[in-house]
């Protein structure tokens, strides 16, 4: 780990500089996203996803992240680090191309029977994994099941492929999935990175080494890890099956990339200011400004596809959030707009639906929830929460108007957000103290339903069947599943609208049950979202190469290659 940046060295460097170069402050304006805008859906340009033209092999990346994501078991982790990570280690069975269309990767072609039940996967027959095992049906087949194996106990993973019901090894390079029903995000959710190969020797033999020492096909290697510090990944010789649709031909052009976690958001500026650093995967919102002034840096904001980011989820099970007018009134009571800036200084987009704007079948919708305190006001006193206290708190029944909001500091959803969101809720007489846990802790209440309110980070998937995830009865956990539905949350005409949704293959009658969908959840208020789920990167100019990922939107490191000034 010595080649890694020391942060010792980053924070002497960053006090150096603020007592010459104070950042520039990010000043009030219009958010910032890439991409353009057409009536309130996001997209961006082709040439945002190919390869632009061969690069220059060689070099080190330095690069720095928030926080370590404790495992690179992709099968078991939900962690928003997976998504470019696990582009870095592994490879998936299939890719989106820039249009949201399925595109070969590890598979060169399926098909899909008339029931929409069986599908039949070609697979490459040139692919190994780093410890020399062939990526075949069999592989495929182990990898399946490892993700749905209630030992590896996936939170993502194994709710995306929750149809799957068995495979049949047809011959070494084609393999038959079969489904319980009808399923038509299959596809999409299996060119995820969560949902990654593994070499099968790795998962049937040491499956516990995978969190620390992961076996994948991948166009880079992992040389060491140090958790919390940093991590080096390595060029893989012979790697040459990138997804076709980059345009990425052959090996990685970087040697090595030297991965540092550096939580403090003004040190990674300063790091990346100074060129200690060449890439931000978290760049800080705060700094943002700053680093767009600097001609030698680039910022780059992306929307990650599917829910919108820094939810509060309800537990619908418990007083005061099993009515409905509760809900309601505490989404318009909120102020989004100033969550957005607390969160994001100027650079994220609120929100007040329940899809990202860059998601299929978006439909925008975000007057119904629209921050209105009178409104909210009338709804409360509709619920028949009508009664002050010496506090100036609501009751009803002798009771006070509470609920406690479970949480934890993180990039994703800060501390400064839930303290706005509880003094939004004091104007409206609602009482609402922030219990602030570890993210394990908070982890372990999420999913065993231990909560009345929620605030947690962003939700990603790369289809709108993420509202099947996060809000159909079958998503509630169960012995053998960990669902995402962590509030509980049941609604007749929402699950057979989502169910509805999965079955069909008609893009006409999909756009109009999945707006059904989202006007329903407007309806019933599952949630409160508040801002859009934005990623920001940024890097040195001597960084080339940069496209993104069509599920995730963020970097695909195999086109990355570095400009020193030098052959």
């Amino acid at each position: 780990m010595a080649a890694l940046f020391k942060l010792s060295t980053v924070v002497s460097l960053y006090m150096a500089l603020c007592a010459c170069s104070p950042a520039t402050a990010p000043q009030p304006g219009a958010p910032h996203a890439d991409g353009t805008v057409n009536n309130g859906v996001i997209s961006y340009a082709a040439s945002d996803f190919h390869e632009p033209s061969p690069g220059r092999n060689g070099g080190t990346l330095r690069v720095s992240a928030a926080s370590d994501a404790g495992s690179f078991d992709i099968h078991a982790l939900s962690n928003g680090n997976i998504q470019w990570m696990g582009r870095i280690l592994f490879d998936c069975l299939v890719y989106q191309d820039e249009q949201g269309n399925i595109s070969p990767w590890l598979a060169t072609s399926w098909d899909i029977s008339e029931d929409g039940k069986t599908y039949t996967f070609h697979l490459r027959n040139d692919v190994t994994f780093s410890d020399g095992e062939k990526f075949n049906a069999a592989a495929l087949q182990t990898n399946l099941e490892h993700m749905r194996d209630p030992a590896t106990k996936s939170p993502l993973a194994a709710a995306y492929i929750a149809p799957y019901l068995d495979g049949k090894i047809v011959d070494e390079y084609t393999f038959e999935a079969h489904l319980r029903e009808p399923y038509t995000p299959f596809l999409d959710v299996l060119a995820q990175s969560w949902l990654g190969m593994i070499s099968p020797r790795q998962i049937r033999e040491a499956p516990k080494t995978i969190a620390e020492h992961p076996v994948g096909s991948g166009p880079f290697l992992l040389q060491s890890y140090t958790r919390d510090q940093g991590a080096v990944f390595t060029k893989r010789p012979g790697y040459h099956w990138a997804p076709p649709v980059t345009r990425h031909v052959g090996e990685a052009y970087l040697d090595r990339i030297e991965l540092s976690y550096v939580p403090e958001a003004m040190i990674r500026f300063t790091a990346l200011e100074s060129g200690q650093s060449d890439f931000a995967l978290d760049a800080p919102a705060q700094n943002a400004a700053a680093i767009r002034a600097n001609p030698h840096l680039v910022m780059r904001s992306r929307i990650r596809k599917g829910n919108p980011s820094r939810s509060m989820t309800f537990n619908v099970e418990q007083a005061p959030f099993d009515d409905v007018r509760v809900r309601r009134a505490v989404a318009k009571a909120i102020d989004r707009d100033g969550l957005a800036w607390i969160s994001g200084f100027g650079e994220f987009i609120s929100k007040a639906d329940f899809l990202a704007a860059n998601t299929r079948f978006y439909q925008p919708s975000n007057d119904a929830l629209a921050y209105d305190v009178n409104a909210a006001n009338a709804l409360l006193d509709q619920a028949g929460w009508t009664g002050r206290d010496a506090q100036g708190y609501r009751t009803k029944d002798g009771e006070r108007l509470k609920a406690t909001l479970l949480t934890y500091d993180n990039p994703a959803f800060p501390a400064s957000v839930s303290v706005a969101i509880q003094a939004d809720l004091k104007k409206v007489g609602f009482d609402m103290p922030i219990e602030m846990l570890p993210l394990t802790r908070v982890t372990e209440r999420r999913y065993a339903g231990k909560f009345q309110a929620l605030a947690a980070g962003y939700w990603h998937t790369n289809t709108p069947d993420g509202l099947f995830v996060l809000y159909h009865s079958q998503s509630i956990s169960t012995p053998k599943l960990i669902g995402q539905n962590a509030g509980k949350f049941r609604d007749a005409e929402l699950d057979r609208v989502l169910s509805a949704a999965r079955r069909s293959r008609d893009p006409v009658e999909l756009q109009a049950l999945y707006g059904e969908a989202q006007k329903r959840l407007t309806e019933t208020v599952p949630a409160v979202p508040s801002v859009e789920s934005q990623v920001l990167t940024a890097y040195s100019t001597q960084v080339k190469g940069v496209i993104f990922d069509t599920s995730h939107n963020v970097p695909f490191f195999p086109s990355i290659w570095l400009d020193r000034g030098q052959p």
